[in-house]
C-alpha cells in the first residue's frame, strides 16, 4: 500500500502510540478492573489484534462479529487477532496473520502504525493492539469458521465520549464498570462492549493525552 492511499494521519495519531519497535510490557491499562476474576495460576496468554483504520472519505474502523459457535467470544464484535503463535516474528506479525486469516487483509494492503496499551481480557488474554491503515481498496473475504460479518463505523462517532457508556455492575465481591457503545445507524444489530469497547476507549484516551 501507497503512503498516501490512506490519506493524511490523525492529527496526534502516531505520537499517541506505542512505537512498533518498542513494544509494550508491564501490565495491562485495565489489569485493576479485572483483579479478583482472573485465575492467577494459570497466568495470561498472549495475543495480537488487528485495528485497522481505513479512509473512505471521512475515516472508518472496520469491525468484525465472530461465529456464533466459536468457544471463545462466540457471536461478539471484535477486531480481527487471536493468540501470538510460537512462529510469529512478534505481535505485529500475529496480528497481520490473523487478519489474514479470519478477513482475507494480505500484508501489501495494511500498513501498521503502532500499539496501544495492552489490555487484558475476562478469558486470561494479555492483549496487543496493533493499529494499521488498510488499503480503501480491501474487499474483506470473511472466514465463515471465524466470522460472520465485517462492518465499519466512522472513527470520529466511535471516538465521541457521549457514545459509550459506562455501565456498573458487582461481580466478584466488588463494583466494576463495563463499556459499551450505543448502537450506531449504520450497524444497528451490533453491540460494541466489553474488550473491544476498551481498546477504542484507550485509543481515544491516548489521543487526548497528546493533544
Amino acid at each position: 500500500m501507497t503512503p498516501g492511499a490512506c490519506g493524511p494521519l490523525i492529527p496526534g495519531l502516531r505520537e499517541a502510540l506505542h512505537a512498533l519497535d518498542r513494544v509494550p510490557a508491564g501490565a495491562a491499562w485495565n489489569a485493576a478492573e479485572l483483579e479478583g476474576l482472573l485465575d492467577e495460576g494459570s497466568g495470561t496468554r498472549d495475543a495480537a489484534v488487528l485495528v485497522p483504520l481505513v479512509r473512505r472519505g471521512d475515516i472508518h474502523v472496520l469491525l468484525t462479529r465472530r461465529t456464533d459457535g466459536l468457544r471463545q467470544h462466540g457471536g461478539q464484535v471484535s477486531f480481527p487477532g487471536g493468540r501470538i503463535d510460537a512462529g510469529d516474528a512478534g505481535p505485529t506479525e500475529a496480528a497481520l496473520r490473523e487478519a489474514r486469516e479470519e478477513i482475507g487483509l494480505e500484508a501489501n494492503d495494511a500498513r501498521p502504525l503502532g500499539f496501544l496499551d495492552p489490555l487484558h481480557t475476562i478469558t486470561g488474554f494479555r492483549v496487543l493492539p496493533v493499529v494499521a491503515w488498510i488499503s480503501p481498496a480491501f474487499q474483506p473475504q470473511p472466514q465463515p469458521g471465524e466470522v460472520a460479518a465485517v462492518f465499519e463505523l466512522p472513527l470520529a462517532w466511535l471516538m465521541a465520549p457521549e457514545n459509550l457508556l459506562r455501565t456498573a455492575i458487582d461481580i466478584g465481591g466488588r463494583r466494576r464498570h463495563v463499556l459499551e457503545f450505543r448502537r450506531h445507524a449504520a450497524a444497528p444489530t451490533q453491540r460494541i462492549w466489553g474488550a473491544t469497547a476498551s481498546i477504542l476507549f484507550n485509543l481515544r484516551e491516548r489521543i487526548a493525552g497528546i493533544a
